[in-house]
């Protein structure tokens, strides 16, 4: 019968099922794991498995439940299924949030509990984002900035979606002044300070879990609904979510989790990547199949991400392989300042034909937007996976306009009163206050000092504070931020601020430095202004490219489940990838999503780091030195300053391809405590070594390396 299944298949869409993906088809009861590695034809063996349990085990459609991790990925799955099975009814796509909100839905109407959702379109003005705004205004005492606004959401999403109890919120760590507190205040509000009960998306799925938890006959609905149920993208799935699932399939057990730890990357918002390594704990007669082999990349791109993901110690052992020919070696580029990347990449893309085939990757949103000021410049069309204008919006970039207003006329506290803690007038909150209660049409500055009381210290500073913006009347915009950031003390300020309230000092330092990129050959502020105004609009606007010739611009978190034949990773720098959170918490986070990152692309890899604004010093990301070191073991870098090379080659290196003779080549001799000098990173102590992998201390951080590769390739040697 799976013969004739399998057979009639291939004859129909002409698909060809390995035998692991065949396994999976049918092993359609009890628990089952399926570990799907990059490119393995996963949602083909999900949509085939379907099939299967509908036309060789006569299953009924609606007995199927399959849960998504997103509404696109629901319909994407529901259009593929409709495709190899034309014929048949579709089963139930949705995702986890969906199936949620219909079990609360349910309960409330029972209970006779109104009830309103605060996010996504709303009524009454109320909405989750505006509610957390007042209550921080309220308990803060100030205005809420976008970023932490972003935070403070992640910050309830993370403690609903890991179930963590209210007596131990303060143990989540949150920059948010007094987080703790409105989040408090947040639950009592949707409890009492409503008419009806308000609930937001993450509500959701606690109250869902608690129904299932309580409410035994509701529960044995939903479980006598379906008898097969399959999750999809299950390592991005959270504790509630888990336990959900998990009550769901608790009576039949028909449950077949589809996932790759390897690719979890959402444990910020409460992904649980730990249930997926517990799951014979939960599940202890389940099956765990493997999904290894890539139809996606070419051979380098496949061997090197192996190699590169085994440094991550709490992961399944896999061996990701492929049968796919050789394309080219990953390409690596270093370039002396950060604002060559943009213009390399124009200069290598627009004589491209087929746009939609290339990606450009980056780990932060804000890394676009010089990308769409060097591509709108070029006329090469581009689109962007989940576009953020955040960045337009941003208190730094409204400060920096603001500084330029100063310019055209000092006469205007309202300004002055922005931009007045930034500035290294040293202008205080009470002195602010008396100018604003001036009125005669002079001089700000002139109002502080003739008027206002001040510190000896305070009035030479105003009068070259007034001096300095005369001086940059008609300046062009790229001097203007120049003086901005050093004459008139912005940068010093901003970096008081994070100090103080804990913002991140490079991603506010990147800020500047895209202005600094979009203010590039522009003669006049106001072209300045007029540019960023035109720059948000080409952002809005390209998120509705996704069908048209155009360069797709995504997050590498954004970029999870695509391909590409040409992908371009920038911005990779320490900082960024890993960055200062990464290292004090989920350095194998940034390591899985930086794999991620690579497995995106077919046959073109290209790694693209810079060195420092400053100097020559290199801060290029130790993800791509690790990279070099997979594909080039037997080169080390070496400053030479040079910025062109091809594919295969990298500037700042030299051959250097001798083994040394003192080289330990026995696995019996590496032993923890011992004193090793590695031909790249230098000397470090063993921390512990087992079959796989070998965790080395070095100066600054811990290396976790591959056995086999340090033996083979002769880079330890004894100290």
């Amino acid at each position: 019968m799976s013969h004739e299944f399998f057979c009639r298949m291939q004859a129909e869409t002409g698909v060809i099922l390995n035998e692991v993906q065949k396994k999976a088809v049918l092993q359609t009861e009890g628990p089952l794991l399926l570990l799907a590695s990059p490119g393995s034809g996963k949602t083909t063996t999900i949509i085939m498995r379907i099939g299967y349990l509908i036309q060789e085990k006569n299953v009924s459609p609606a007995r199927i439940k399959a849960v998504t991790f997103s509404r696109a990925s629901a319909s994407d799955m529901k259009e593929r299924f409709k495709q190899f099975f034309p014929g048949l009814p579709s089963v139930d796509f949705s995702t986890i949030h969906s199936l949620a909100y219909e079990t609360v839905r349910e309960q409330l109407y029972k209970e006779r509990v109104d009830y309103q959702i605060i996010e996504g379109n709303t009524e009454n003005g109320l909405h989750k984002k505006l509610i957390l705004r007042k209550l921080f205004e309220s308990v803060a005492g100030e205005t809420m900035t976008d970023d932490q606004l972003e935070e403070l959401m992640t910050y309830i999403s993370f403690i609903k979606n890991k179930m963590i109890a209210r007596e131990d919120w303060p143990s989540v760590k949150c920059t948010v002044p007094k987080a703790v507190k409105i989040l408090q205040r947040y639950e009592k509000f949707k409890q009492t300070g409503h008419q009806k009960l308000l609930l937001d998306f993450d509500d959701m799925l606690t109250m869902a879990n608690d129904i299932f938890e309580n409410e035994k006959e509701l529960l044995k609905k939903y479980q006598s609904r379906y008898d097969y149920i399959l999750t999809d993208e299950s390592q991005d799935t959270s504790l509630v979510q888990h336990k959900i699932i998990e009550k769901l399939a608790r009576e039949h057990r028909n449950l077949c989790v589809v996932a790759d730890d390897d690719q979890s990357i959402y444990s910020w918002r409460g992904a649980e990547p730990s249930y997926l390594l517990n799951f014979k704990k939960t599940y202890p007669n389940a099956d765990v199949l493997f999904m290894e082999q890539n139809y996606r990349s070419s051979k380098e791109i496949v061997e090197t991400a192996n190699i590169f993901i085994k440094q991550n110690k709490n992961r399944y052992a896999k061996n990701m392989f492929t049968k796919n020919s050789s394309s080219k070696p990953i390409i690596f580029k270093k370039f002396s300042d950060y604002k060559r990347q943009a213009k390399y990449l124009v200069k290598e893309i627009r004589e491209e034909g087929n746009l939609s085939d290339i990606a450009v990757l980056y780990r932060n949103n804000s890394s676009s937007i010089s990308l769409i000021n060097e591509f709108d410049r070029a006329g090469i069309p581009f689109f962007m996976i989940d576009a953020d204008n955040r960045f337009f919006s941003h208190w730094v970039v409204s400060d920096i306009l603001n500084f330029m207003r100063m310019t055209f006329s000092d006469k205007r506290p309202d300004i002055l009163e922005k931009i007045h803690t930034k500035l290294n007038g040293y202008i205080t909150k009470k002195q602010m206050m008396a100018l604003k209660r001036i009125r005669n049409n002079e001089s700000v500055f002139d109002n502080l000092i003739n008027f206002v009381q001040l510190k000896d210290y305070q009035v030479g500073k105003l009068i070259e504070n007034k001096e300095t913006f005369q001086q940059m009347k008609g300046m062009p915009p790229l001097h203007a931020i120049h003086v901005i950031r050093g004459r008139l003390g912005y940068e010093k300020a901003l970096e008081k601020m994070c100090e103080r309230l804990g913002f991140r000092k490079e991603y506010l330092l990147g800020i500047l430095n895209t202005l600094e990129e979009i203010a590039q050959d522009l003669k006049t502020m106001e072209e300045f202004a007029a540019r960023l105004k035109h720059l948000e609009a080409k952002l809005k606007t390209s998120q509705f490219k996704k069908d048209e010739n155009a360069v797709t611009f995504s997050t590498f978190h954004s970029a999870k489940g695509l391909e590409f034949e040409k992908v371009y990773m920038i911005d990779l720098v320490d900082g960024v990838i890993p960055s200062a959170d990464d290292k004090k918490g989920d350095m194998e986070e940034a390591v899985r999503l930086f794999y991620v990152g690579m497995t995106r692309a077919k046959k073109h890899l290209e790694l693209i780091s810079y060195q420092k604004k400053e100097g020559s010093k290199e801060v290029e990301s130790q993800f791509v030195s690790d990279v070099w070191n997979i594909v080039h073991p037997s080169k080390k870098i070496e400053s030479k300053g040079t910025e062109r090379h091809g594919a295969g080659k990298r500037e700042n290196t030299k051959d250097s391809a001798v083994i040394s003779p003192n080289a330990i080549r026995d696995r019996s001799a590496l032993r923890s405590g011992m004193t090793v000098k590695h031909r790249v990173f230098g000397t470090g102590t063993i921390t512990s070594v087992d079959q796989e992998t070998i965790n080395i201390q070095f100066t600054k951080q811990v290396k976790a390396l591959s056995v086999e590769m340090c033996l083979e390739r002769g880079l330890l040697e004894l100290v």
